[in-house]
């Protein structure tokens, strides 16, 4: 855990350093000044508001007792087992089988799963997935990965405003042509590749953490397998509310190949099915 979070201060350190070099590119001094407000900025909104901006991007709404008593009776024996405060719970109308965890902190959390995946998985199963999502709040993953989103967003937006404002040929003015074009492109792969580096290693760790709290990584890996068909076969429409909700989910929910899955923030499933069922085979118990 110290490990993880020395290295996630030293990504996160790097993206609002890439933030502050754009800035310093776009307009000198004032746009160093301009890029340091624009990178507190988006801390303080990804930390007070990054839950409800993925709930609404999912269109989740509330799950009450009455609604679905099974699921609340997970949570909290899972929270209780825990020693955690129960997260408030959401579903989200999407027939594609995920769910994720959002909020700052334990006791300003949500988990939300899709309709899809209440449809898809038994008890079991869907027990394991809660287990992860837990787990991910109760290492802190979820502000960590919202405030990541939040920098490499502002990376995005302020490498492509060279392209329009800092295309001279002057030096002395901005980039010059070649600069714009690379920050263009560069700035966009840099804030997704440190992204990713920090959603891969926290689903793996969320995983074994998940399987623990259960007592099932079999579950888990039966839950997994299912979840990544059902994925592939109902994919997601990649729209930017989307895309800046997507590393929190618990498969990717967008359909990638190619150049694309070198840029995913989700490790691959068959290697987490594989560590989840090692771990199975190494004197776990599952139910």
């Amino acid at each position: 855990m110290r490990h993880n979070g020395l290295r996630t201060a030293v990504l996160l350190g790097a993206l609002s350093a890439l933030i502050i070099v754009v800035g310093w590119w776009l307009g000198g001094g004032r746009g160093v000044q301009i890029a340091v407000l624009v990178a507190l900025a988006g801390n303080a909104v990804a930390y007070f508001f990054s839950d409800k901006i993925a709930l609404s991007a999912m269109r989740a709404q509330p799950v009450s007792q009455s609604d679905w008593p099974e699921l609340h009776r997970m949570v909290r024996d899972l929270s209780a087992q825990a020693g955690q405060p129960m997260p408030r719970l959401y579903i989200s109308p999407a027939g594609q089988p995920n769910a994720f965890a959002t909020g700052r902190n334990p006791r300003h959390a949500a988990v939300c799963v899709t309709y899809g995946i209440s449809q898809l998985l038994n008890e079991r199963e869907l027990r394991a997935v809660i287990g992860h999502e837990l787990s991910h709040v109760y290492n802190r993953d979820i502000l960590i990965s919202s405030v990541a989103g939040a920098l490499a967003t502002m990376i995005t937006y302020l490498a492509y405003m060279v392209g329009f404002f800092g295309g001279g040929g002057d030096d002395d003015d901005g980039p010059g042509l070649l600069g714009a074009l690379l920050l263009m492109v560069l700035g966009p792969v840099a804030a997704a590749l440190i992204q990713m580096a920090i959603s891969r290693a926290r689903e793996y760790q969320a995983d074994e953490s998940g399987a623990r709290l259960t007592r099932d990584p079999l579950g888990l890996a039966i839950a997994l397998r299912k979840i990544d068909a059902g994925t592939r076969q109902l994919p997601l429409p990649e729209n930017g509310r989307l895309s800046s909700t997507s590393h929190l989910m618990i498969a990717n929910p967008f359909r990638g190949g190619g150049v694309a899955r070198l840029f995913s923030t989700h490790p691959p499933m068959a290697d987490r099915i594989q560590r989840l069922e090692s771990m199975a085979g190494l004197g776990h118990t599952s139910r």
